[in-house]
């Protein structure tokens, strides 16, 4: 059986890149231990400097499966990535609905292609966010701002997410981006890669 999470490291950086395809990426137990495993490893490891979270494809599923399933799990994969002692970057290139949008929201940082669409479907589902995104959400954008795609359940592209304040959109290949991004960040912290990122952005 394929990895579940596929781990690859260039020098300081580990990408951790969801592999079920099959399932467009759906969150499920399986999943979520093979993703908090791979933290596990990331932290551990003291040549990591900085982990990319590579949501390449969409990661959606019904309510029921969400309620019964991965409501747990999922509220502790999120406060995980939220509290990474390392500098945690989603990258997100493709669809990142439900759980997805919710592990790039629970990411200290994160960066998303031209093609990423972020949407918060569960009002039209009936239940609300599993994962805290309710909570977390307003907390890093503004009540106001995250109001719009928590209550019209939309798409939204990358664009329009940069404007709320999810994510930096990114117009070239956005793995070499996301490491080069990463790369910049000294073992001090953040600071210094942002500084560097925007700088050749802008």
């Amino acid at each position: 059986m394929p990895a579940l999470v596929l781990t690859s490291t260039d020098g300081p950086v580990t990408t951790l890149t969801l592999n079920r395809p099959e399932k467009l990426n759906a969150l499920s137990y399986a999943l979520i231990d093979a993703l908090d495993a791979a933290l596990d490893r990331a932290e551990a490891d003291d040549t990591v400097r900085a982990v990319i979270g590579d949501l390449a494809t969409s990661i959606a599923g019904g309510p029921a499966r969400a309620l019964r399933e991965v409501v747990r799990r999922g509220h502790g994969i999120t406060r995980r990535i939220e509290n990474f002692p390392k500098p945690l970057i989603a990258a997100v290139n493709g669809l990142a609905y439900d759980g997805g949008c919710e592990l790039a929201e629970a990411a200290p940082l994160a960066l998303a292609a031209n093609t990423a669409r972020f949407a918060k479907p569960e009002i039209g589902l009936g239940f609300p966010l599993p994962f805290g995104g309710s909570q977390r959400l307003p907390r890093h954008l503004g009540r106001k701002r995250a109001l719009e795609p928590i209550l019209t359940g939309d798409p939204i592209d990358a664009h329009r997410a940069a404007a709320l304040g999810l994510n930096l959109p990114i117009d070239e290949a956005l793995a070499t981006e996301a490491t080069l991004f990463a790369a910049t960040i000294p073992a001090t912290g953040v600071h210094q890669g942002v500084a560097n990122f925007l700088s050749r952005h802008q």
